[in-house]
């Protein structure tokens, strides 16, 4: 086994991959940017190195740099992680020619599986059924439309070196597919430095069943399925393990596929091949299809560890290192369900945009497994991806299992920037996820319902008062007291842009609309009269943070601050996030259309097309391509309406 290793990666996945080399006794060398220098991960490792700006390719995209660092500690072997360098056969390759070990497959594997075109031929080669579709050379858009119309609607347009849904677009009519394309392209040569995309059939009621598999460069073994098909923009939300409505026979033909997979390319370490399910008549052996292999540890690896009882990273180790297979395939069973919820900071609403911020308050239930990159008073920055934390719970069957998920999101307390905490829990509650009734459609055609959060109670309004009041004041028995009676004061609180006026005594009783409220202060919260258990929240600035099965946040609105005039208005066209301007599509002068794009920005890895609102005339453009720009910038004027 390995004295030391570095770990090419940051956030959560660098903090799991240091709990279980710190389990085998292996010492761990962290690397990290200039705004990572005091993330959790560099904190829990042995040793830390920096390696340069917060841009991914200033640091966790340079290979060289890493390469030294490992040097200079004297780390005998690199763990990638997932993302970021965990698929380059190039840096592979350099790790080996250094006398490293690279943790995870030879640079053979993830090339023979780097793009989706020539991976779906050497599966068809190997009897792995894959989707109909064109994955040939030329690129050319008419040729594409042609292939497209041959296919027929609707059609997927996919990165050819793609992954995480990043050059991804559903084409439903051939009115829509140049736009898509030209989309899908420009997304995919930002991630992935390739613009070369294929097309497939798109499965009208598709399932997302992928199999994890490791393999020790000889042979390889399948550890059952997982179901990935809740999904938001191409990009998982849920995920569980094993797939609802799974059949033995169908578990067994995907098992064996996925091997074959992993044994046609001699694949060494853990990987996952997907498979997209006709999910209209149940599962069937002849209903899936392969759609690509990731060549590394997936971000939802931990549902299979739950239901398996193996630690993936410790037998990505172990292997590694020069040991063969841990387990045999008859040894391997199924206990029990599991599932994960990926938190992100993000804005559901407004479309999943990602989000920024500090995390004012963090908070989670012992209960469930937290795998996190971060704390509180840590910051979400816009140069990497938002997640928070993922949240794992297992149980005996699929109901406990996902009782207990509804219940660690309800006891996970958040606040200092947006997240989608209220959306998973809506998702645990959903008729159609509980009875495992799921494909990849389903945020998509019950989003309004998932999103629509009921008004606020008036117990919500009186522990949020409370709250802004001074809580430990509520445990004095004079406080508010006067001889001419009580003293009571006023609190403002905004929600959704609902202002309410909030007055109370500084004591136990709480005034809304004119009905008192008793609240009383506990240990662990409060109890307020008429809430359906004890009330947990937090004052932040300028904000009060209530938690639970729907979590609030409410503005503290300042008695003395006067409304600031001016500023951009309903013509003017706001970057919703930190991001670079990828491209502007109109010039001063130009007629827009509701809905015409007018500018594409770049964050989080993701493009942004922004639109026009209404019909008009582009005023002036205020932004220009390759401008990195704050949330709020401005970057296209429309004339004012007459």
């Amino acid at each position: 086994m390995f004295d030391k290793i570095l770990i090419a990666n940051r956030g959560e996945i660098a903090c799991r991959i240091i709990r279980s080399a710190r389990a085998l006794g292996v010492r761990t060398v962290a690397v990290y940017s200039s705004v990572d220098a005091a993330a959790l991960h560099v904190a829990l490792a042995d040793e830390a190195v920096l390696i340069g700006g917060p841009a991914p390719r200033d640091s966790y995209l340079r290979g060289d740099v890493i390469l030294q660092a490992a040097r200079d500690t004297g780390a005998q072997a690199i763990h990638p992680g997932y993302g970021f360098l965990s698929e380059n056969p190039d840096f592979v390759e350099a790790v080996e020619k250094a006398g490293l070990v690279f943790i995870g497959p030879s640079a053979q594997a993830i090339r023979a599986m780097g793009l989706k075109d020539a991976a779906k031929a050497l599966m068809a080669e190997a009897g792995v059924p894959v989707v109909p579709g064109y994955h040939g050379p030329d690129q050319s858009p008419e040729h594409l439309a042609q292939a497209a119309e041959a296919i027929g609607y609707p059609v997927l347009i996919k990165a050819v070196a793609g992954g995480g849904g990043k050059g991804m677009r559903l084409v439903e009519t051939p009115a829509g597919f140049a736009a898509a394309l030209e989309s899908a392209k420009g997304e995919a040569a930002t991630a992935f430095g390739n613009d070369a995309v294929l097309i497939e059939k798109y499965i009208l009621q598709p399932r997302h069943i992928e199999v994890q598999v490791f393999g020790d460069g000889t042979d390889a073994v399948h550890l059952f399925e997982r179901d990935c098909s809740l999904q938001r923009r191409h990009q998982k939300v849920i995920e569980e393990a094993p797939a609802p409505g799974m059949t033995p026979q169908m578990r067994a033909a995907m098992g064996e596929a996925a091997v074959r997979a992993a044994r046609a390319i001699g694949y060494a370490g853990a990987g996952t091949v997907e498979f997209i399910v006709d999910g209209r008549d149940g599962l069937r052996p002849d209903g899936f299809w392969f759609m690509e292999m990731n060549t590394r540890l997936q971000v939802e690896h931990p549902v299979t560890e739950a239901i398996t009882g193996v630690d993936l990273v410790e037998w990505q180790l172990r292997v590694a290192a020069g040991e063969g297979l841990p387990c045999t395939q008859d040894a391997l069973a199924i206990t029990g369900h599991a599932f994960e919820a990926r938190l992100y900071a993000e804005d559901v609403p407004a479309g999943f945009l990602p989000a920024t911020g500090r995390l004012a308050h963090l908070d989670f239930p012992a209960e469930a497994r937290i795998d996190t990159g971060v704390r509180a008073g840590d910051e979400i920055s816009p140069w990497y991806d938002p997640m928070i934390a993922k949240i794992i719970t297992h149980g005996p069957s699929r109901a406990v299992a996902l009782k207990r998920l509804e219940a660690a999101l309800a006891a996970s307390e958040v606040a200092g920037c947006v997240t989608n905490l209220e959306f998973l829990g809506a998702l645990t509650r959903h008729a159609g996820f509980r009875a495992g009734a799921v494909d990849t459609g389903l945020i998509a055609r019950d989003l309004a319902e998932l999103t629509s959060a009921p008004e606020l109670a008036a117990w919500e309004w009186a522990a949020a008062a409370a709250l802004a009041i001074d809580l430990a004041a509520l445990d004095d028995p004079l406080a508010g007291f006067s001889l001419s009676g009580p003293v009571w004061q006023s609190v403002g609180l905004d929600c959704d842009g609902l202002r309410i006026a909030v007055t109370g005594p500084r004591a136990t009783r709480v005034c809304v609309a004119g009905h008192e409220i008793t609240v009383a202060a506990q240990m662990d919260g409060l109890r307020v009269e008429g809430a359906p258990g004890l009330v947990r929240g937090a004052r932040l600035e300028g904000q009060i943070a209530l938690f639970g099965t729907v979590p609030r946040l409410l503005a503290l609105r300042d008695p003395l601050a006067r409304q600031a005039q001016g500023g951009a208005n309903a013509d003017i066209v706001l970057a919703p996030m930190p991001g670079l301007v990828k491209a502007i599509f109109v010039a001063a002068g130009d007629t827009v259309r509701a809905g015409d794009r007018l500018a594409v920005l770049e964050a989080m890895k993701m493009e942004h097309t922004l639109v026009a609102a209404r019909d008009g005339c582009v005023a002036e453009v205020l932004a220009a391509p390759g401008a990195q720009v704050e949330a709020g910038a401005a970057l296209v004027g429309l004339e004012p309406e007459a």
